[in-house]
């Protein structure tokens, strides 16, 4: 017998409209002010509403209210695409809307925000309600803060992790040995993944790689690859390219592995922040999700990266073990050198020029990238129980330099589908001279980020900034620094204007140049 569905004559009943409103990992109802049930129920602008569809389909959220009837009419309510595809109707079915509960793990924020620890099932609430979409962006915004500043202890870290994991799907692989790799980030240009993955998989090991947008850089692994093919592989097709390539990188979102994580990144990223608690939790849940069972970790280090000093790299360390040892995962932390961008390119079109560079053996390509690449790639090897410690580098270079690496790279970019046509640079141009005479001493890594995204990346894919000059490298007056691209004159104008205020760049006395902090 068919259910009926919601009665027209009920006042909370509203006829669905689509409403073309990019909301980004937000629900967003739109009501007519002249609305009868707006005005019965007495609703207000950014109150939180419950919609309800067929059966028991439901979504949480936030309404703003609108007076323009092109958008939405009195007895209509508009929500975007997104948000009907989650209560799977169709534009013009008959919809009902009602007040919302409060999520209850709000209370747990508050006392968060008041300094106070929060249990395992505290975080957990927390968690199911972010990922029921009952939380307001600025409500996340609140949650994120307080764990920001008044901290997370690393049994919180873990019991957040765990509560992550738990929203989404978990992938599983055949075999014993899944293998990653992730930098905390903070580096431009820092593109190892789409080196090491074609390496390890050209060796035989698993690796199929699952990566997140950028937050607050001007690329993301899954932005720079899409670059070169398509990343948003839901978990069947997944499954079957990694089962014929051995590896494969995507974007984390499409593969619903830890959704908490891709929602506290949509509000991460308009407002700059990246605690480490929530890196951590953020990072592993995301591992443990795609069902990885062996990860390298690699922090760099260095004046104006994300870690500033030592103590708060081996810190950070201490916590990634500690959290992925609770979880069951087989984690390993190198701290690497982090004064400057590594490669060329800064954005998604120079930074897949440089990996492919380097895949092709080229002599141009830049060798700070390749030389890391090959080190990464060679302890992820070492996973491997058949490779004996200290052979994974020599293994990693005989696979790139006799062109394997390069053979499984083009065949995983196939097996994900190629992008029908490749991408160049933005056509307008900046060129940045040396303001002097000498060598290069500091590359500020914060403000060539902040250049290339002003310039339009990650959005634009073909802008971003080219490097000319590396540390230590001398320099003459007048000659060029470096080259910025954009497509477009606005994102070209703030640029340049950023570039006026503070080049990123110093240039002095070889003495000048700051010591390595680590490497490997």
């Amino acid at each position: 017998m068919t259910e009926p569905g919601p009665d027209p004559t009920d006042l909370g009943t509203l006829t669905l409209r689509r409403v073309g409103i990019d909301t980004y990992h937000e629900n967003v109802a739109y009501l007519h002010r002249h609305c009868a049930v707006y005005r019965a129920e007495g609703f207000q602008a950014l109150a939180k509403v419950e919609v309800r569809g067929n059966a028991d389909k439901r979504i949480l959220a936030v309404l703003n209210v609108v007076d323009d009837e092109s958008l939405v009419a009195p007895g209509e309510l508009g929500l975007s695409a997104e948000s009907i595809a989650a209560l799977d109707m169709v534009e013009g079915s008959q919809i009902r809307i009602c007040h919302a509960e409060p999520p209850a793990s709000m209370d747990a924020v508050r006392r968060k925000i008041e300094g106070e620890r929060l249990s395992a099932k505290e975080f957990m609430d927390i968690a199911r309600d972010i990922a029921e979409r009952r939380y307001a962006k600025m409500e996340i915004a609140a949650f994120l803060v307080a764990s920001g500043q008044t901290g997370l202890d690393r049994d919180e870290v873990m019991n957040l992790t765990r509560a992550m994991v738990a929203q989404g799907q978990r992938l599983h692989w055949d075999g014993d040995l899944v293998v990653d790799k992730h930098c905390i980030g903070g580096i431009p240009g820092n593109r190892t993944s789409m080196l090491v993955v074609p390496i390890v998989a050209a060796h035989g090991m698993l690796m199929p790689k699952t990566s997140s947008r950028a937050i607050t850089s001007p690329a993301g692994t899954a932005d720079t690859m899409e670059v070169l093919a398509d990343v948003t592989l839901p978990p069947k097709r997944l499954r079957a390219v990694v089962s014929r390539e051995r590896g494969a990188l995507i974007w984390g979102g499409t593969a619903n592995l830890a959704p908490v994580d891709d929602i506290l990144i949509s509000v991460e990223r308009p407002l700059g922040v990246d605690y480490p608690g929530q890196m951590v939790a953020s990072i592993l849940s995301k591992k443990i999700a795609a069902g990885s069972t062996h990860l390298l970790i690699d922090i760099p280090v260095g004046p104006s990266a994300k870690v500033r000093h030592m103590r708060d790299a081996l810190s950070l360390r201490k916590l990634f073990e500690y959290v992925g040892d609770q979880l069951g995962l087989f984690l390993q932390v190198v701290v690497t050198d982090g004064r400057q961008p590594v490669g060329r390119g800064i954005g998604p079109v120079l930074e897949a020029r440089d990996v492919m560079q380097v895949l092709k053996n080229d002599p141009d390509a830049p060798s700070d990238l390749r030389q890391k690449a090959l080190r990464l790639a060679g302890r992820v090897l070492e996973f491997d129980p058949d490779v004996r410690g200290g052979d994974g580098f020599d293994i990693a270079r005989d696979i790139l330099d006799s062109g394997r690496a390069l053979a499984k790279m083009r065949h995983i970019i196939e097996a994900q589908g190629p992008r029908e046509e490749p991408l160049a640079p933005g056509s307008l141009v900046l060129e940045v001279p040396a303001p002097g005479p000498g060598v290069v001493t500091s590359i500020s890594n914060y403000q060539m980020a902040r250049i290339a995204r002003m310039a339009g990346a990650p959005m634009d894919k073909s802008a971003g900034v080219d490097l000319l000059k590396k540390l230590g490298e001398p320099v003459d007056k007048g000659e060029p620094l470096y080259r910025v691209h954009a497509a477009f004159p606005a994102d070209f104008g703030f640029a340049k204007s950023l570039v006026e205020s503070d080049s990123g760049y110093s240039v002095g006395k070889p003495e000048d140049v700051p010591d390595v902090f680590a490497e490997f």
